[in-house]
């Protein structure tokens, strides 16, 4: 930050913020010690006088100083790369129609709650409404240190069961829906070169929200990348430049994306390991009838609060993910 340069860099937002969060860590850990300091003195007073009031009073204190250190520990997982990044995350339904699509709005729901228990910022990009309700897919980008390294392992497809509410029999239905998140990598981490003959652009009227000018102008922006397939559009700003700025720049991060899975496939290739990619079968199942379950079929980890979950909620979940190791 003494540098002379600093604050014309592009990155001196992000180097702040982890300054700041540094700071706040060190604030606890010293918060933390003091408090152990001040029960170990409270438990040599207890070895020579038996206060019940006193004896109380330490064993909520040692609660207390175990959850905060919980909470803490979790810092010590996020050792990936790219783990301090903001993320993209994408929601899209499964098959099934108005079932699945409500599903994915659900789900919209829950990541943006957990976002605001975690003081992050959501930025729309891209919102696309259903037919009749819920949403047809949504991409956003979240704003704050360590949201990649939380949100990586909610990537894979979220199974929901319960009875519908769009069916006049009061049916069970099994809905399905995919989310993706990809960190937003530093510029200066990607050299990725795309190349104007390898992308098709289309512009068309926006169906989001977003105003009067945004629904009767071809404002909103569709990338294609033809080498890959890959498809990005934004429609969240009025202007088409911005916007086919901003899908310009996600298409960017998931070619560095795919380009970092590659690199990792091969070292997993060379090194005679098998990597375990099951993009079809689900990750977590959310079953609000018969019963009230949310279970993580990666790590066994489940609640019967599924209101709680659904209410962004996830920090059980993030937590035994990483302690495993799930990629």
């Amino acid at each position: 930050m003494n540098d002379t340069d600093f604050w014309s860099s592009n990155n001196s937002s992000n180097v702040i913020n982890e300054l700041n969060s540094l700071k706040n860590t060190l604030k606890e850990v010293d918060t933390l010690r003091k408090e152990i300091n001040d029960n170990l003195e409270l438990a040599n007073m207890l070895k020579n006088d038996d206060d019940q009031e006193l004896h109380k009073s330490l064993e909520a204190s040692i609660d207390k100083i175990d959850k905060e250190l919980s909470s803490l520990s979790l810092l010590l997982l996020l050792n990936g790369p790219y783990d301090s990044c903001d993320c993209i995350l994408e929601i899209h339904p499964g098959a099934g129609g108005t079932e699945s699509c409500d599903w994915a709005n659900m789900l919209y729901r829950m990541y943006t709650r957990y976002c605001e228990r975690h003081n992050y910022k959501v930025e729309v990009y891209d919102y696309q409404s259903g037919d009749e309700a819920g949403i047809k897919s949504v991409s956003v980008i979240i704003h704050g240190l360590n949201s990649y390294g939380y949100l990586k392992n909610e990537k894979g497809v979220h199974r929901l069961i319960r009875i519908s509410p769009f069916d006049s029999n009061s049916r069970r239905h099994t809905s399905f829906a995919s989310v993706d998140i990809t960190p937003v990598y530093n510029d200066e981490n990607i050299d990725i070169e795309i190349k104007d003959t390898d992308i098709r652009v289309d512009v068309y009227r926006s169906s989001g929200k977003g105003g009067q000018g945004v629904n009767t102008t071809d404002s909103a922006v569709r990338i294609t990348h033809i080498p890959t397939k890959i498809v990005v559009t934004c429609q969240n700003e009025r202007s088409q430049i911005r916007n086919k700025e901003i899908a310009l720049n996600v298409l960017k991060n998931k070619l560095y994306q795919q380009e970092v899975e590659k690199r990792e496939q091969e070292l997993l290739a060379f090194k005679g390991e098998n990597a375990d990619i099951n993009f079809g079968s689900q990750i977590r199942t959310y079953t609000m009838h018969p019963y009230s379950l949310v279970k993580d079929h990666r790590t066994n980890y489940e609640t019967g609060n599924v209101t709680k979950v659904l209410d962004g909620d996830l920090d059980d979940f993030i937590y035994e993910s990483l302690k495993r190791g799930i990629k």
